[in-house]
């Protein structure tokens, strides 16, 4: 058995189950095991107020039973420059960003590194579902938890310098393990919501920044106006609740105007503007590929693509462009994903990188 014992690994701890088994699997394998909870967000919102006490409190009782060292990294300021306000500037343009990759690109693959190495880390830990094999971020076994998704815009030296222990396991595995070891967040609630607001719904997040700006909702077949909105910048491509429309079939939004603060929708489910078998990508982010010894392997044109979390992989064609933009042409049409999300790419269960939809 490897001799871990000369090696501090600072894991980050949630509060939740996934970090606290990571932390756990670590102390188990003989590493000097740190445990940090990041403070990204402590502000709370018009009925809801923010879970950071109870979440720090049960990373820290974890922490105490496990008897390893804690720490808090209070990040909210750069969270807020690099993650909220990036977030904020997307949704202005009509864009709708995922703000749990900028989190991960940002801060904890980024600032919680960096810290954690100033402060006498060899290697960094989280519980996210992925794998880093000779440099390669790996899909994790758990193929309904992965979340390679997410983590597509690390770097590469990132990667080679964190250890994902949960990603050889299944979710039902984790749960089991924190039992037997008496933690007491084995099953604790996982949040759904946004990764700093908790279960806060993005709509309601945003309403604190954004005033609420009337327009109309027109449908897309009869020029009809069919009823009001909040404002443009509340609402996603795509999207079919929360527009208050009555009677008979849904609607989904086709299209936006942000400069008339318009609305486009429909309820033909074929119209051509939900539909899509090509996508133009920016700010284009590659990773390498590398051999068990350690060869780069060349970026094949023909891929694998995730264009939302737990969405099906659909084969495309890769073209590079200049200016860090390419273009991928699908086998088959799907239904459009909003600008601003990512396409990630894939080659076999390595991840391979991604772009941001335009």
């Amino acid at each position: 058995m490897q001799d871990n014992s000369n090696k501090t690994v600072f894991v980050g701890m949630s509060g939740g189950v996934d970090s606290s088994v990571s932390a756990l699997l670590l102390k188990n394998a003989g590493y000097q095991v740190v445990g940090v909870y990041m403070k990204n967000w402590s502000r709370d919102l018009p009925g809801m107020k923010c879970p950071w006490a109870e979440d720090l409190a049960d990373a820290k009782r974890v922490a105490t039973k496990l008897d390893i060292d804690f720490r808090i990294f209070d990040f909210e300021e750069e969270y807020h420059q690099k993650v909220v306000d990036y977030m904020l500037a997307e949704f202005k343009k009509g864009n709708t960003p995922n703000p749990d990759i900028m989190c991960n690109q940002e801060i904890k693959f980024k600032l919680f590194y960096e810290v954690a190495k100033e402060q006498g880390a060899d290697l960094i830990a989280t519980g996210h579902y992925a794998n880093s094999i000779h440099g390669n971020l790996k899909k994790a076994v758990d193929q309904n938890k992965d979340q390679t998704y997410f983590l597509y815009r690390i770097s590469e030296e990132a990667v080679r310098s964190t250890i994902f222990p949960l990603g050889h396991l299944l979710k039902p595995e984790v749960k089991q393990l924190a039992a037997e070891h008496g933690l007491d967040n084995a099953y604790k609630k996982e949040s759904m919501g946004v990764c700093f607001v908790g279960e806060v719904g993005m709509h309601d997040f945003l309403k604190e920044y954004f005033t609420v700006n009337p327009g109309e909702i027109i449908d897309r077949e009869t020029n009809q106006v069919l009823g009001v909105h909040d404002g443009a910048i509340f609402y996603t491509i795509g999207q079919r609740h929360g527009l208050n429309l009555s009677g008979g079939l849904p609607y989904y939004i086709v299209d936006k105007d942000m400069a008339k603060n318009t609305i486009y929708v429909s309820r033909n489910l074929n119209n051509p503007s939900l539909w899509t078998n090509h996508l133009e990508l920016k700010d284009l982010f590659l990773r390498p590929e590398y051999t068990e010894h350690g060869e780069l392997v060349q970026l094949p044109s023909q891929l694998d693509i995730r264009i939302r979390h737990r969405a099906a992989l659909q084969s495309a064609k890769l073209t590079l462009g200049q200016n860090n933009q390419a273009n991928l042409v699908f086998d088959h049409e799907f239904k459009r994903p909003a600008a601003g999300q990512s396409a990630v790419f894939y080659h076999d269960d390595v991840c391979l990188g991604g772009g941001i939809i335009k």
